[in-house]
């Protein structure tokens, strides 16, 4: 992993000139995304995995020389990052990984577990026996990951169980809504299971929610879709509150 202090700006980067853009072949990657958006991509899985905390600094030079490209895909990728809420771009200062105020981190959650909750009730009534088969699938791979004590791997089939019941509601409107509120709090998700019984808590709910969904029990697995959300809201603010010495201390 980087050292977050590299990412800091150095007297010199200032005065390095924007390069100029790539040609446009050059720009397009081979499975059909824009080098912007591969680049914003790998920021962005940083970011949600505390790699670079929330306020870092993003130096563009050195950002360069990690991800191998040229600044234009680069500052194009913050805007894509700002868009989503992930990045703010200062005039003169460059990009900083946005931290989110107690008030913010309260009402996004209120707002990502009301989404969670109507996909869960939706995906009750619509989801097919594939995607519900799936959705099982993954839990068994979420709950090995869970007991080889493997964070990283496990908190991505999480992520996945969330697309999954949000695309098994089969609604494309609710899908934008959801995907854009929940770029912003992925990195608070994802902390809130370094403390081991919040780990496990959180596990056995998500036991739970595959038992209801299964049984297409949409008011049970919306119920404890707010109450799993509510805990990581909780959490992520206990985080929040600590000094950074104890919060990296908390698993």
């Amino acid at each position: 992993m980087s050292s977050v202090s590299s990412l800091m700006p150095d007297s010199g980067a200032a005065s390095v000139a924007a390069e100029t853009a790539p040609p446009a072949a050059a720009r397009s990657m081979g499975n059909g995304r824009t080098l912007p958006a591969t680049v914003a991509g790998q920021l962005r899985e940083r970011i949600i995995q505390g790699e670079f905390p929330p306020g870092t600094r993003l130096n563009e030079r050195t950002l360069c020389d990690l991800l191998g490209v040229s600044r234009t895909p680069l500052r194009e990728a913050f805007r894509v990052l700002a868009a989503e809420g992930l990045v703010q771009i200062e005039p003169n200062r460059g990009a900083q990984v946005v931290a989110l105020s107690e008030a913010n981190i309260r009402e996004a959650f209120e707002v990502i577990g009301g989404l969670e909750a109507m996909s869960c009730r939706l995906a009750c009534e619509r989801a097919t026996d594939q995607e519900i088969a799936e959705i099982r699938a993954l839990t068994y791979e979420m709950m090995a990951s869970h007991a080889r004590h493997d964070l990283p791997t496990y908190f991505r089939t999480n992520r996945e169980i969330h697309e999954r019941i949000s695309l098994a509601a089969h609604n494309s409107l609710l899908k934008q809504l959801y995907d854009a509120q929940n770029a912003r709090i992925q990195n608070l998700r994802f902390v809130s299971n370094e403390n081991r019984q919040k780990w496990d808590l959180a596990m056995r709910e998500h036991i739970e929610m595959a038992e209801a969904l299964d049984a297409r029990d949409a008011d049970r697995l919306a119920g404890i879709m707010r109450q799993h959300l509510q805990r990581k809201c909780e959490a992520a603010l206990k985080t929040l509150a600590q000094p950074p010495a104890a919060a990296a201390d908390s698993g």
